[in-house]
């Protein structure tokens, strides 16, 4: 028996006291996000966001239209009120993922990069097909991998890559090259040529950053001219693609649509939902929303789209200027290489100055799994780049650091 003397408290005494576990303090840890984000950065990403929606909106009649049947008649603003929705929960994604720390992020990353790279072997046999390529497997809603493959893509080629500053002998860029090219294989099954470029070239962005030589950078690009010319010689969708591009568009084809389109507004735009041309426009809400800008909105705000994501680029890279973690460097400049190269894709095709790609304009198309990943992509950025503000960082020498791990 227990001979602790029972306690028995006084008149109008309060008993035994336990100290409850105080749950965390909310508002303390969003004032400290709020100090340390790169507010210039969410402010750029919310304007964008902003003029994707009103694009959405000037695109919507057109896409119904097309996509309406006798069984089925969508309402105008189909796709706007959708678009919304994925908006409103893509903004919760970026916010929550940017609250998070920098070491659950990265654990999360690598364990949704495997389980979006076993997806994408499952498409080809488990996927469904829209507009001729099989890129989507449902579970309830359609998702697409290769969307979420992306950021997590860059994490974890980032995480690999840092290895080196612990065995410079570590194969790393060899290990993140084979990997890469699974995933083009990949991508190309399905087909999505589009998506392999830009995995290549985020990937020769980040393998640049981790000090791979200019000879060897040379070499990988030359490889690259001639898996183009493979893709070339043997995929129809490819070839036709890239024929449609040095031949020239046919009258009324997807490319002579999208520029009379985006030409049709002039400087300061026909007015909203005053534009003739995106009713013939096919794609109108995801791959040409560019050019719906350029009629109802003006190339004005064309222009203004570009800026926004120089802007986004330009905040990363400034960020990034002084930062002293090999990590954090290679993780951002993948994302944004990823964020940034798709945007300017899908604008080089409205302006026919790149072979049609399918890709959608990041944070302004129309789209389910495009809008969500991205917002990720976005809530990323700003969670790696999180800094006190009142701390001073020595810029990132990898040659330095190399050294240091040699000599001991």
């Amino acid at each position: 028996m227990s001979t602790r003397p029972i306690y028995i408290p006084r008149s109008g005494g309060q008993g035994e006291r336990h100290t409850p576990r105080l749950p965390k303090d909310r508002k303390r840890e969003l004032r400290i996000w709020w100090r340390e984000i790169d507010r210039w950065l969410l402010a750029f990403v919310l304007i964008l966001m902003a003029v994707g929606t009103l694009a959405v909106a000037a695109a919507s009649p057109a896409s119904a239209h097309r996509l309406s049947t006798s069984e089925v008649d969508l309402p105008d603003l189909y796709f706007f009120w959708a678009h919304v929705r994925w908006q409103a929960l893509g903004l919760a994604v970026l916010v929550t993922t940017s609250l998070l720390p920098r070491e659950l992020l990265r654990r999360g990353t690598i364990i949704m990069a495997a389980a979006m790279l076993f997806l994408l072997l499952l498409v080809p046999f488990i996927g469904y097909e829209v507009n001729g390529a099989k890129r989507w497997i449902r579970f309830g809603i359609g998702v697409q991998p290769s969307e979420f493959l992306k950021p997590a893509f860059a994490v974890t080629f980032a995480w690999i890559l840092s290895w080196q500053l612990r065995d410079a002998k570590l194969p790393v860029i060899g290990i993140t090259g084979a990997l890469v090219g699974v995933v083009v294989i990949l991508l190309m099954a399905q087909p999505n040529l589009g998506a392999a470029i830009l995995f290549t070239g985020a990937w020769l962005v980040m393998v640049m950053l981790a000090g791979l030589p200019l000879q060897r950078i040379g070499m990988l690009m030359g490889g690259g001219i001639a898996a183009l010319l493979l893709a070339y010689l043997t995929y129809d969708n490819a070839r036709n693609r890239i024929d449609s591009f040095f031949g020239g568009p046919t009258a009324y084809d997807h490319v002579d649509l999208a520029n009379r389109t985006l030409t049709g507004g002039g400087w300061t735009g026909s007015g909203f939902w005053l534009g003739e041309n995106k009713m013939r426009l096919p794609e109108a809400h995801t791959d040409y929303i560019f050019s719906v800008i350029g009629e109802e909105m003006g190339l004005i705000v064309c222009a203004i789209v570009v800026i926004l994501y120089l802007a986004i680029i330009l905040r990363v890279l400034i960020r990034l200027v002084d930062e002293d973690r090999l990590f954090i460097i290679l993780a951002a400049s993948g994302l944004i290489a990823l964020f940034g190269g798709q945007a300017f894709i899908n604008i080089l095709v409205n302006l026919q100055l790149f072979p049609s790609k399918g890709m959608t304009l990041p944070l302004v198309s129309y789209g389910g799994s495009s809008t969500i990943a991205q917002c990720f992509t976005i809530g990323l950025l700003l969670a790696i780049t999180r800094r006190n503000p009142f701390l001073v960082r020595e810029p990132f020498d990898m040659r330095d650091a190399l050294e240091k791990e040699d000599d001991r």
